[in-house]
């Protein structure tokens, strides 16, 4: 199967990963987690042993957990497309971050399906041929094990994060694959 190191944006329907959806569900999740470590040590900084020293824990256990979570923004928003669909196939990353890019033909996919993992909606591509995909580097190895042990497959797509919405997707993907494959 051919490969690219970013998907090319010249097919019919291009899926780019939303900075701003993600943005705004990892500041979520971080400002939970900060508060949920933050008042804790705020009672304790605000009873009789503790010393207003304890509150400048709050900002550095924050500064912890924004650095990872601004690395994993710059990651995936730097990347470029995260799926693209034409008549003849779909390019999806082989890694869910950066990197490589695979070019599956209607025909040489078994199946596509969402699947959820946790805050994540994921649109999965199975391929027919379940040595696809071997041979792209050792870190594709590794982060493909991975998403097959949460999805099935080691191609993957946001859904919920993504430039169009679920449906948008979802829709197209039905339309190109024009019965060619299983969606659902």
């Amino acid at each position: 199967m051919p490969t690219a190191k970013r998907i090319p944006e010249d097919l019919p329907f291009v899926v780019r990963p939303s900075l701003g959806k993600r943005a705004l569900t990892l500041g979520l999740v971080t400002l939970v987690i900060g508060l949920v470590m933050a008042c804790p040590i705020g009672l304790a900084a605000s009873s009789d042993g503790g010393g207003a020293g304890l509150l400048f824990v709050i900002p550095v256990v924050m500064l912890f957990f924004a650095v990872p979570v601004g690395l994993q923004l710059w990651l995936v928003s730097s990347g470029g497309p995260v799926l693209a669909l034409g008549p003849a196939g779909l390019w999806i990353k082989t890694r869910p971050t950066r990197g490589q890019a695979i070019w599956l033909p209607w025909e040489g996919i078994e199946r596509i399906y969402p699947r959820r993992w946790a805050l994540e909606k994921m649109l999965c591509v199975k391929p027919r041929d379940p040595r696809v995909g071997s041979g792209l580097g050792a870190f594709t190895a590794l982060d493909s094990g991975m998403q097959q042990a949460f999805f099935g497959t080691g191609f993957t797509a946001t859904l919920n994060q993504a430039d169009r919405s679920e449906d948008e997707i979802m829709r197209a993907v039905v339309g190109y694959a024009a019965g060619r494959c299983r969606v659902g």
